[in-house]
């Protein structure tokens, strides 16, 4: 964890104790223990991509997703991939470190054309939105021209293209409720597709939905087995899922929502444990920010989200290699901004 700059015994000395202050409630991680001894092993690395930061005028977006020593060491904005391709936007910062996967620098790209765009690891995917091409949605559409292209905000920029609106977890059943069309083709995500189902269906909304056959490796493990198991070890626990998990798993659960929505029934909500079936990275948020709540197993970790490192964000904003920079052709730029626009028009986020 070397860095590349000099700094005081008394700058390291405060910046590990702020470090530990932020992490020592993380427990989720079995691979390390948050101690000081731990802290002052990072503390180089955050007191010089911060100095970096500020010496460029860069911004650092980190999902939720992200190990813990990013998201509290060195991020100005952390939460999902639509809250932060707002703060993006917001920001005007003429760099933006997305760490995250690639689909989410894309989406920040798309909004704010005008700032550079880089991502610490290229190699971060995601496994719904690799699922489905834009020649492979093309192919979809020839097939039910008279459905709508909803796309999930977890697809790459060319998918968006090729999409009539875009939508989130968090708004995706009342856009799918507005929209004046039957028959919606939702990519890339069946499992969410799914659940569209149930809840237009709990509401009485009369639709169609045909979808591709994407998932997310992190939520498509989880099991009703699991549920079942948790709620007997542990009286009047809450069982908090995301609805890229299955219809039946969304079933048994207590609350089904975005991440963003997830974090805030458990801060609206008392119960002696909690059940998350996510990626691990949310617990640890929730573990630093409501420390008196209690978590019990459950979470995974997602691969792809755990290739972002403090050393590849200090490495991006030294000096970023080309393949590290996001680029979009104009063209599909302008109609994946287009797709997000509609999103915008039919869930106003003011």
């Amino acid at each position: 964890l070397a860095a590349r700059m000099t700094f005081t015994e008394q700058e390291l000395d405060a910046e590990a104790e702020r470090l530990l202050r932020a992490l020592m409630h993380v427990e989720c991680d079995a691979r390390r223990q948050w101690n000081l001894p731990t802290c002052r092993s990072i503390a180089p690395l955050t007191l010089e991509i911060n100095r970096l930061k500020k010496e460029k005028g860069a911004i650092i977006l980190a999902h939720s997703y992200v190990e813990p020593e990013i998201i509290y060491g060195v991020a100005d904005a952390k939460g999902d991939s639509y809250f932060l391709s707002l703060a993006a936007k917001k920001s005007q910062a003429p760099l933006i470190v997305f760490a995250g996967v690639v689909f989410m620098a894309e989406t920040a790209k798309i909004l704010c054309p005008d700032a550079t765009v880089v991502v610490p690891d290229h190699g971060s995917g995601c496994s719904l939105a690799d699922s489905i091409t834009a020649e492979h949605l093309r192919k979809l559409k020839s097939l039910y021209p008279d459905a709508v292209t909803v796309c999930y905000i977890n697809s790459t920029a060319a998918v968006k293209a090729e999409s009539d609106v875009c939508v989130t977890s968090g708004n995706v059943y009342d856009i799918v409720a507005k929209l004046p069309q039957r028959r919606i083709l939702f990519v890339p995500d069946r499992l969410m597709a799914q659940n569209i189902r149930t809840e237009m269906k709990r509401r009485g909304v009369d639709k169609e939905i045909l979808s591709s056959d994407g998932t997310c490796m992190v939520h498509e493990e989880f099991t009703v087995a699991q549920i079942a198991e948790a709620r007997a070890r542990f009286p009047g626990l809450k069982v908090v899922v995301h609805p890229e998990c299955t219809a039946e798993v969304a079933g048994a659960a207590d609350f089904v929502g975005s991440t963003g929505a997830m974090m805030k029934y458990v801060r609206a909500t008392t119960a002696p444990y909690f059940l998350m079936l996510t990626e691990c990275g949310l617990v640890g948020r929730l573990e630093v920010e409501e420390p008196g709540k209690n978590f019990v197993g459950g979470c995974r970790l997602c691969p792809y989200m755990k290739l972002n490192s403090l050393e590849k964000i200090r490495d991006v904003l030294a000096a970023p290699r080309p393949h590290q920079v996001v680029t979009l052709d104009d063209d599909l730029r302008r109609r994946a901004a287009r797709c997000i626009e509609r999103m915008f028009e039919l869930a106003p986020t003011d």
